[in-house]
């Protein structure tokens, strides 16, 4: 089981794979109150230019911070492919937010020594801090 507050108060740089650049969506709701927490937000997602005045990026790793967390607003079967991403960028957590499962692919990260969080919202979480 995932040490959640632990993971919360010492992550700093949030990718959030699926962000969206419409103030209506989840993702942008809880990116917002994520960076208002003090978080820095990385938006992720190949067909925005920007979220919130900060470039987007196509993929995890071309993000040229490092990465606490990645934070995932896509369906559940594009999980594996950002399980790769975040192997690969090294990111210490992934976060699936709620209704997103992928048991193989959190395995397979798991396996390789990253913290996963499945089927939970990081807003609420970090609201019961």
């Amino acid at each position: 089981m995932a040490d959640i507050p632990n993971i919360l108060r010492n992550a700093k740089n949030i990718a959030i794979v699926g962000l969206s650049d419409k103030p209506s969506r989840d993702s942008y709701m809880i990116a917002k109150h994520l960076q208002n927490a003090g978080y820095n937000i990385f938006p992720v997602n190949p067909t925005i230019d920007e979220w919130n005045g900060q470039k987007s990026y196509p993929t995890v790793q071309s993000i040229d911070e490092d990465i606490d967390i990645v934070d995932v607003f896509r369906r559940s079967e594009h999980v594996p492919e950002i399980v790769e991403q975040t192997m690969e960028k090294g990111a210490d957590v992934l976060w699936l937010q709620l209704g997103i499962h992928h048991d193989d692919a959190v395995k397979k990260a798991e396996k390789a020594g990253i913290t996963v969080v499945q089927d939970a919202c990081i807003k609420v979480e970090h609201m019961h801090l």
